[in-house]
């Protein structure tokens, strides 16, 4: 077993319950996000004869830590404190954590989240609690939409095709996340159009 996020992008609303349901279930202090949606634009209006007509695309991606299979912030931990279980699930052991933040530089996706008010370094747990109670991660259980899903990677993979990058996530080659994504159907249209994230202040 090595789990994984599954990410359809195409059924994702942007509605935030997967951020909210994270953050209700590890008591997290408002503002401090384990799970972040990005909100995605691309496009402009452009003017033909007497009418504007828009080429506007936007689609929304909610992400947290990616468990990755290569976790560039456990080899970069000089404590030790970051460690990949087994099942493939990334944990942060608090009592080696020395704060140093190099974690947090290290990780190409900003999932490392260091809270200044509780001085803690921590990140998504993939609710393995729940997990080991047979029960799915908070974000999850959580999505109107179906959007979210998880198990064995592999098994993802041949159950969904995808990727593991579209924008704005990085290349994920040196990390090798344990992420499966459907693209929004206007993804690849968007990357041609230059994308932004338009949400920033949120994240």
């Amino acid at each position: 077993m090595n789990y994984a996020f599954f990410v359809n992008s195409d059924a994702c609303s942007g509605c935030k319950t997967c951020q909210i349901a994270c953050s209700d279930r590890h008591d997290l202090r408002a503002g401090h996000h384990w799970r972040r949606v990005y909100e995605v634009t691309a496009g402009t209006w452009q003017r033909q004869g007497g009418t504007w007509v828009p080429s506007v695309i936007a689609y929304h991606l909610s992400v947290a830590c990616h468990h990755c299979r290569t976790p560039l912030c456990a080899s970069s931990c000089s404590t030790e404190a970051i460690l990949r279980r087994e099942d493939g699930i990334v944990l942060i052991e608090q009592e080696r954590c020395t704060k140093c933040l190099k974690c947090r530089a290290d990780c190409p996706y900003d999932a490392i989240r260091y809270d200044a008010h509780e001085n803690r370094v921590d990140k998504c747990d993939f609710c393995a609690d729940d997990l080991a109670r047979g029960k799915p991660p908070a974000c999850v259980a959580a999505c109107p939409n179906r959007a979210l899903d998880f198990g064995d990677y592999d098994t993802l993979v041949r159950a969904h095709g995808g990727v593991d990058r579209v924008f704005p996530l990085p290349d994920g080659s040196g990390t090798r996340p344990s992420l499966v994504i459907n693209p929004h159907r206007h993804a690849a249209a968007a990357q041609a159009l230059g994308p932004e994230v338009a949400n920033w202040e949120e994240l």
